[in-house]
């Protein structure tokens, strides 16, 4: 067993479930568990400067070489979606996958299809980690939190040249918070890297600029009986405000570089209506666009009604990575040179969602993203092909051994 594979299945099993709901950091106490368990597995590796501050742990490697090179970080985070379960993960070992459906749980017929899941087929002749069908796996983003480590270890075991270097793990990134208390500056590096991405050889340096959008929807309840010219449903005009929105630019039908409008919850009566949205663009005109053709909406539809009964609240998120990590490609041309000296084809593309680095960007550490194997994150169709997590970890060694020629 590789150890990047021993420390991902040991890690899986651990509960980290980040909540929304709860608004102290980290979100959930099992993220506190793990993070102390790897604070003490960093130590055991060889680091000696290791701490946890506030759910969020760092740890420096001095450089090792005489020469002034810049400090680099590698970044993952330790929470896992709230999307389903990740109590109990029971990871499943597949040895030489040979093509075709893999039965995840037989009692209740839970089958990963390679007619539904194609990407099955490039993983023919590798081993594979798969979920047991009732919970996700992890991989996102465990395979990242593994990767990093089994790599610092071979670094400090070999004695390789290198930099400085700074490790950080964050809680709470799956609901949004993960930059959120991340110290930049005790950090110190200039540049930096989320191991948080998908399918082997992604390299991603551009993501959504992204708002949430909340509508209320002021209503007036009359008896049904007796409600002509009287009662306003206040679902019916929550309708109208969804109806005037561009109905193709939606999630499910947009793709690439497009954006969209994604209502996400919507939950009312006659008196009152709220609707949840996600606003999200790679092109900061097109977002600006996007958010004033909602506050035109609601202005038409208020002035229809004669008073304010929408109510929108818009608050931006987070924004393109792209426009800050422009400002110097260093960082993306020494990860991309890496991925292809690891004899993987680079894989350039927009995250068509968010990640920590799109926030640390923004915070002064540009920080694109890189691949750690997984496929088909946040369900029970989760899988990672070792062979993929290993070659995350001959990536991240020779980015660090990129930083020593310069």
């Amino acid at each position: 067993m590789t150890k990047v594979l021993e420390n991902f299945l040991k890690y899986v099993t651990y509960e980290t479930t980040s909540i929304e709901e709860v608004k102290e950091c980290p979100s959930s106490k099992g993220q506190l568990v793990f993070g102390e368990m790897l604070v003490e597995e960093l130590k055991t590796i060889g680091i000696k400067d290791v701490r946890i501050d506030k759910g969020y742990i760092y740890a420096f490697i001095e450089s090792n070489i005489e020469r002034k090179v810049p400090k680099i970080g590698f970044i993952a985070h330790m929470d896992t979606s709230p999307d389903m379960s990740g109590l109990d993960v029971n990871p499943k070992l597949i040895k030489n996958y040979q093509g075709g459906d893999i039965i995840l749980n037989q009692e209740d017929n839970i089958v990963l299809s390679e007619k539904e899941f194609p990407e099955l087929k490039n993983y023919i002749g590798k081993d594979l980690v798969t979920t047991d069908g009732r919970t996700l796996l992890g991989a996102d983003d465990k395979a990242g939190v593994a990767e990093i480590i089994a790599a610092m270890e071979y670094l400090i075991k070999s004695n390789m040249p290198h930099g400085p270097i700074g490790i950080g793990f964050t809680p709470d990134e799956e609901i949004g918070r993960g930059a959120d208390l991340f110290d930049v500056e005790s950090f110190g590096a200039k540049y930096a890297y989320t191991i948080d991405g998908g399918t082997l050889g992604e390299l991603e340096c551009e993501n959504f600029n992204a708002a949430g959008l909340k509508i209320t929807v002021k209503g007036r309840n009359v008896h049904p009986g007796y409600a002509k010219n009287k009662m306003i449903n206040s679902i019916s005009v929550a309708q109208e405000f969804i109806n005037q929105l561009p109905q193709g630019e939606v999630p499910e039908k947009t793709s690439g570089y497009e954006g969209f409008f994604h209502l996400n919850s919507m939950k009312g009566n006659v008196e009152e209506t709220t609707l949840s949205y996600i606003i999200r663009d790679f092109n900061k005109e097109k977002f600006e666009g996007r958010k004033r053709l909602v506050t035109n909406i609601i202005e038409k539809i208020n002035n229809k009604y004669g008073y304010e009964i929408i109510i929108g609240d818009i608050k931006d998120q987070y924004y393109n990575m792209r426009e800050k990590i422009e400002e110097d490609m260093l960082v993306v041309e020494i990860a991309q040179k890496a991925i292809e000296e690891a004899k993987v084809k680079p894989i350039l593309k927009p995250i068509r969602g968010g990640t920590d680095g799109s926030r640390l960007s923004y915070m002064g550490l540009p920080t694109p993203n890189i691949f750690t194997g997984g496929e088909n994150f946040h369900g029970r169709y989760e899988y990672i092909a070792v062979n993929s997590m290993e070659k995350a970890v001959d990536v991240i060694l020779k980015i660090v051994e990129g930083y020593t020629k310069q």
